[in-house]
């Protein structure tokens, strides 16, 4: 497998995603994954890719003091945004449901945010997608919900999972993007910081 040089610099990766993980292993990272409860709480004023910047920079200054020399801490946040909300991850199967049905048969958008801290630097990038779902079916979201249990996840849905197979008619951007982190922009960005 390749693996990349990091020029003596480490990743920490504070991210409990199971996603998020495999991404930087098949990227061809050696990473130490470093968790910190954060409540993720925003200003309401924060709109789209504002409200992904503020929590993955919220995120990495509550371990920014854990850091050594030569560690980099790459934290994210990822927003689905529609019709001027942002839609959390569901509190149960009745919200996630809901969200469902409103981004049935529309477009969307997500927004997912990755901060790469330094014990000097702060860096924040974002990628913004374009997705557009098909018009579901009640019968199709409530099996959807109730199988898969999509609480973890942002606007309450997997794109890697039934629904995106059946339901995804059109995305404009970033693929990885909607799972959860924009593989090409970390990679170039690392890149650029260890060179």
């Amino acid at each position: 497998m390749f693996m990349v040089q990091l020029n003596g610099n480490k990743i920490i990766l504070a991210s409990g995603s199971p996603r998020r993980k495999q991404f930087f292993e098949d990227m061809g990272f050696t990473f130490e994954v470093r968790l910190k409860e954060v409540e993720e709480r925003y200003p309401p004023v924060l709109k789209g890719g504002e409200i992904a910047d503020y929590l993955a920079e919220l995120k990495a200054n509550a371990l920014r003091g854990s850091l050594s020399d030569k560690e980099i801490l790459i934290t994210s946040d990822t927003v689905v945004w529609h019709k001027g909300n942002s839609l959390a991850k569901p509190a149960g199967t009745k919200e996630a449901i809901a969200m469902l049905k409103a981004l049935s048969n529309d477009w969307h958008e997500v927004i997912t945010a990755v901060t790469f801290t330094t014990k000097t630097t702060q860096k924040t990038i974002n990628h913004t997608t374009k997705v557009k779902f098909t018009a579901l079916s009640e019968a199709e979201i409530v099996y959807y919900v109730e199988k898969y249990k999509p609480f973890d996840k942002a606007g309450g849905y997997g794109i890697q999972e039934w629904i995106g197979l059946i339901g995804i008619e059109e995305i404009q951007g970033s693929y990885t993007n909607v799972v959860g982190l924009p593989t090409h922009l970390v990679y170039k960005t690392l890149m650029n910081m260890v060179g």
